[in-house]
């Protein structure tokens, strides 16, 4: 069975015989089914009945309703409700407005409103350059999206991506103090978003595009960086590319390889795997070998799209050719960006000595992080359930603090680097082993030290 997350954590508002006994019991049906209880309280107690709320944690939504359906056949319980704790965060939406100045007296309207907002429009107009320091603007980011690569559930439309927006918002409020709002569009038509980018960019300072199919993130993104003067950053392409290098950097630090001396397949040819591709080979990776569904892409196979042949022109040096598992023999890294359970354990044994595992799929990875540890030398995933994990969020509030806080107009690819050997670099030789190659995702030290990497800070770790 699979680890239980919080994910799936339910509370259960049990009925039940007047018998403090029946605790242990509810307690134990849910344990051996596999559940882990994280609080039982008592709502109420009387001379006919207990009523109790069992709050306990699943590993899916099928593990949820099994252990609902277990407890219900205990004797003297009633199951009277069932409440999902996800969902109960999310009712309302995880967001909001709020003001930063006082408006409690006619005077404080005089000042933040009309008359005396009018000096300070007036004052922007003259000198167009003040609007990023008199309006939120210059800590302000819009996340973009149409919904239609939602997470990894696929074409789910802007309303269904409108919670991970909303996180996204929240994190990075929470991270970096930047204030930012979900936009989610109603178009999945190329023209129609970079116009719609293009006619709310004054009232934002940074532009963070999300969970846009490939290929056309790609044309987005480009001609958005062209037409704007404030920053464009994909996160799903370059916030991934340097949390994994980030992480690979500290991998090879384990295993004491060196970066262009390793042989790195990535499974995956999409918005993400181009873009960690772009990275590597731009931090000095050699010898990298993009696989999709069909196999090793190679500069040779005429039968690729321009986006795959772009890519396939870039790497695979040695024009190798075949399935993943024929790609994996002697690779000393596996990066998996595309798809569940592809990665069979056993393949891990053929790969060099030491292999690193990145298994980065969402919500669920090529191998499970627990059968790939006992292969491999290093592994990581995207769950937070297990060690090293892949987080954008490591990286986006720090790319944008530091951009924002150099008004910068664009971000360039030396940017990128940069914040990966920030986030690497917080990591100590104390704390590095194969369990820990990667800062947490609370530490405070991580968007302090991307802001200066990106600012280009002299005093920024290297």
């Amino acid at each position: 069975m699979a680890a239980t997350t919080s994910s799936y954590s339910i509370t259960m508002r049990l009925h039940t015989a007047p018998d403090h006994g029946v605790v242990g019991t509810v307690a134990t049906t849910i344990a051996g089914l596999g559940g882990i209880v994280t609080a039982i309280d008592v709502a109420e107690s009387r001379h006919d009945r207990l009523v109790l709320d069992v709050t306990c944690s699943a590993s899916d939504s099928a593990h949820s309703e099994e252990l609902v359906a277990a407890v219900g056949e205990l004797d003297g319980v009633e199951v009277y409700k069932v409440s999902d704790r996800t969902f109960l965060l999310h009712i309302g939406g995880k967001i909001e407005v709020n003001s930063k100045v006082p408006l409690r007296t006619r005077d404080d309207l005089s000042l933040a409103y009309t008359p005396g907002v009018g000096r300070v429009s007036m004052a922007i107009h003259e000198n167009p350059a003040d609007v990023s320091r008199l309006t939120i603007k210059g800590n302000s980011v819009a996340v973009v999206t149409d919904g239609s690569a939602v997470l990894g559930l696929g074409n789910l439309g802007p309303g269904a991506a409108l919670p991970v927006m909303e996180g996204k918002a929240a994190l990075f409020k929470r991270f970096a103090n930047i204030d930012a709002w979900p936009i989610c569009l109603a178009s999945q038509d190329t023209d129609e978003i970079v116009r719609a980018v293009e006619m709310i960019a004054p009232g934002f300072g940074g532009i963070n595009l999300e969970d846009i199919a490939a290929p056309r993130c790609f044309e987005i993104e480009a001609r958005l960086r062209e037409s704007l003067d404030i920053p464009v950053f994909h996160d799903d392409q370059h916030g991934t590319a340097i949390v994994v290098l980030a992480a690979l950097t500290n991998a090879l630090r384990v295993v004491k390889k060196q970066l262009a001396d390793v042989r790195i397949v990535v499974s995956g040819a999409g918005a993400a795997g181009t873009a960690i591709v772009t990275l590597l080979l731009a931090a000095g990776a050699v010898d990298v070998v993009v696989v999709d569904r069909f196999g090793a892409l190679s500069a040779d196979d005429d039968s690729l799209s321009d986006a795959h042949a772009e890519l396939a022109g870039a790497t695979n040096p040695g024009r190798v050719s075949g399935s993943l598992q024929e790609v994996l023999v002697d690779a000393d890294v596996f990066i998996g960006v595309s798809a569940p359970r592809i990665l069979q354990p056993e393949w891990i044994d053929d790969m060099a000595g030491d292999p690193v595992v990145f298994a980065l799929a969402n919500p669920e990875p090529e191998i499970d992080p627990a059968e790939a540890g006992k292969r491999a030398a290093v592994v990581a995933s995207g769950r937070s359930d297990y060690p090293n994990q892949i987080n954008n969020v490591l990286a986006f509030p720090g790319v944008f603090r530091g951009l924002l806080d150099a008004r910068a107009t664009e971000i360039s690819l030396d940017m990128l680097l940069r914040a990966a050997a920030a986030i690497a670099g917080v990591v100590t030789d104390e704390e590095l082993n194969p369990s820990f190659i990667i800062p947490s995702v609370f530490s405070a030290d991580v968007p302090k030290a991307v802001a200066a990497a990106i600012r280009g800070d002299k005093t920024s770790k290297p």
